[in-house]
This record gives C-alpha cells, structure tokens and sequence, in this order.
C-alpha cells in the first residue's frame, strides 16, 4: 500500500488528492451546512489541487457548538447523530473538550489511516500489541486497537491498570509492540526502575507513540530507546482529523494519500512553499465524510523540508510544538518542546514543570525539574546554551512531580495571576 503511493510523481500524487477531495465534496455538500456556508459563491470543481489554497481555512473555535448544545457536538458534522456508530472526544487540554462522531464507513477510513503507521513500524500477524491506555472516549487507543486486529494482531488491553500492574501483563503476554504517549513510555521505565523489572530484556521490539510533541525528539527518542532496548516509532493525529503521520527515522511523514497538507507563514498566515522554516501545518482530510475538514489549521508547528519529488512530505523532526504553546520570554520564543529536549538531554532528570509568569512588563520562566544531585545550575547553564534564554531553576526531588497516562501537562501559565507568583 505505502510504496504504490510513494513511487508516485509529485503531479501524479497532487491529481489523486483532486479526484478524491472532488469524491468527498458529491458527498457531503448536499447535506453539510457548515461547508455550505464557508464555501458559498467558491467554485468547488478545482483543476488543480493547488486551488485549495483560495478557500478559507478552518479553525477549531468555528467547530464549537453553542454552550447550550446538550451533546456539544462539532457543527463540520455531515448527518443527524442518529447515522454514526461511534462516539470520541478531544482532551480538553485548551478549553472544553469538543466530540467528534463517526460513521461505519468512516471508522473504516480510520482503520485504513492506520495502516500507513502500522506499515512503517512493520507490524505483523505475528506481533502481540499491548496498549497502555485507559478506556475511555479518546479516539486513539480505540483506532489503534481495531486497525492491530485488522491485521491480525493479537492485541493486548492495558486500561484500569496500574502502571505496576501493566508491566507485569507486558511480561505475561510476552508483547512485541507497546502503544502509549512518550511521557509514559518514560513512566513505564521508571516504575520499572523502582521494582526492579527488566525491562530491556523483554521482547518489545518497537514503540509506537503519540499524543504530544516527543517521539521524534531525539532526546526523547533516545531515552526511550535505551530504557526499552526498542526502537520508537512516532505517529500524529488529532480526533478531529484523524490519524495524518507516518513515522519516519527523520520525523513524520504527512500521509498525502488520505490528507492534502499545507503550511502557513507564522507571521503573515499565508501559504509558503515549504523550505524548511518553522510553519504551522494546514491539513484537509479526504476521506471520512460524516466530520469532513477542509483546510484545518492543526495549530501543529512543523519543519517541512521541500517538496520530493516522489513520496510525501517530510516533517523534519515531527510535531515541534503548538502555535499557542509559543511564549516570548525576553526577546526570546521559547517552545515547551526545546525546553523539554535539553531537560532530556540529561539521563538523571526526572519530571520537570515549566512555569510561564509575569514580571513587571516581562513574561519570564521557571523551570522545576526532579534532580537527585540537586544542581540545578548545570540545567541552566545548558539551558542558556541552547536557548539563548537565562532561565530560573529549582530542584525537587525526584518521585515529587505528579505522572501522566495521557497527555501530560506539564506547562503552568501563571502570566495572569499576581506579578512573581
């Protein structure tokens, strides 16, 4: 499947995304009143997908039901509730979580998506899959699970368990794979540390990970790999698009068979063509007809190296950090993810927090960090180094910070709060 697509030309691959994107468009206008309205009076027949670029972007704050919405549903919803067989909502982490529902036919676009990953990572019949998430309604665990049965997997559920407790059902049923977030692929290493389980010496082969900027961090990449003895494979998506990266050694691939990707001057907004510079990724997807998105503006801050002239783009490093994540800190534009690169960086350091305040007329920021030497001035000294940013340092000790199963939220913004707190 991913090397039909890669053997493509740049003007073959862009004439598929114009037929499908056309497919999608008989099917959902007729019945779709949010792109109804945002693509009224714009001709929708293109004649090169590069036409695109003349509608108007989406935006998650038009994807916002009103608050007296009893279901608080996405409005880019095609049909009544009653057509969709699957219900899922975003984390919540910047505002209220939004849900997302989904069709047979689009939970089966879903499972295709995941192929893609599934293909990179070289997953198996053979392989036994452990999932180390909790039930619940985020859309990941549940897409991952049924697209490694597809295949013929043999999937391993890790929800309602402790952290203790999933390492010892790793062991049991002898996993090969093991899908969580980086920050618990971290926190599974830890406890393994604390009760003396080998863990290197199980056979994991590989990690796929995602929910957070990280996996393609090569700070973070390398802690894990050294602590799992396995390879990391990162993956991108989001519930409101569905599953877009492909892991990469150098990043994450943009799957273009499924998605049309663009990219946005940070200062300007505009489209640019991509040349390596820090952008935000713009994303259509071109399947899943029930919560279709046309020119999504992921919030998602990428390096995309220039157009191939065959196979997808190449997102240099991965997901870097989140447009609204970005704070000016003297000068400087500090993102939680170099900060978290260079706290990486150091094998010892354990959790870590990064307080964003206001002094004065200044936002400035703190970094606490679990240090079990307690010199929290070489931190800082890196930090100077590679940020160009002098940066305030205070050591915990080490087990003191609280963990994460999910996304973790490590980023404090006090800037409204009393100046100095």
């Amino acid at each position: 499947m991913l090397q039909q697509w890669l053997d493509l030309s740049r003007e073959e691959l862009r004439a598929r995304q114009r037929e499908r994107l056309h497919a999608l468009l008989e099917q959902i206008l007729p019945q779709n009143r949010f792109y109804q309205r945002k693509l009224a009076g714009r001709p929708t027949q293109l004649e090169h997908i590069d036409q695109l670029a003349a509608w108007p972007t989406t935006v998650k704050e038009e994807l916002l039901p009103e608050d007296d919405d009893p279901f608080y549903l996405a409005r880019n919803h095609t049909w009544e509730p009653d057509r969709y067989v699957r219900f899922h909502q975003t984390s919540g982490s910047r505002g209220r979580a939004l849900r997302i529902l989904d069709t047979e036919a689009d939970w089966q676009w879903w499972i295709e998506a995941w192929q893609w990953v599934l293909d990179a990572a070289e997953v198996t019949a053979r392989d036994r899959a452990l999932l180390a998430f909790s039930f619940g309604p985020f859309v990941g665990f549940w897409s991952a699970f049924d697209a490694l049965a597809h295949r013929g997997v043999l999937v391993v559920p890790g929800g309602g368990m402790s952290t203790e407790a999933r390492l010892h059902l790793l062991a049991q049923s002898q996993a090969t794979l093991v899908l969580c977030t980086p920050t618990y692929a971290l926190r599974m290493a830890e406890v393994a540390r604390q009760i003396d389980f080998p863990l290197a010496e199980q056979p994991v082969r590989g990690l796929i990970v995602a929910g957070e900027p990280g996996g393609s961090l090569a700070e973070v990449r390398q802690r894990i790999e050294q602590a799992w003895n396995a390879t990391v494979y990162d993956h991108a998506g989001a519930t409101e698009l569905g599953p877009w990266g492909i892991p990469h050694p150098r990043g994450l691939l943009v799957n273009e068979a499924l998605y049309v990707a663009e990219f946005l001057d940070l200062e300007s907004g505009r489209p640019v063509e991509p040349q390596g510079q820090l952008c935000q990724l713009v994303l259509t997807n071109l399947g899943r007809p029930g919560c279709p998105l046309l020119r999504y503006e992921t919030g998602d801050l990428v390096r995309p190296r220039p157009w191939p002239e065959r196979g997808f783009v190449l997102l240099e490093g991965g997901v870097l950090g989140r447009t609204d994540d970005m704070v000016t800190v003297r000068g400087v534009n500090v993102y939680p993810s170099a900060v978290e690169a260079v706290v990486r960086s150091f094998p010892e350091l354990g959790e870590f927090r990064i307080i964003f305040f206001r002094q004065g007329e200044l936002d400035q920021l703190k970094l606490v960090v679990e240090d079990p030497r307690d010199d929290p001035a070489r931190l800082a000294r890196e930090l100077q180094l590679r940020l160009g940013l002098s940066v305030q340092v205070e050591s915990v000790a080490p087990g003191s910070l609280e963990r994460f199963e999910l996304k973790a939220r490590r980023v404090i913004d006090r800037r409204k709060e009393s100046p100095g707190s």
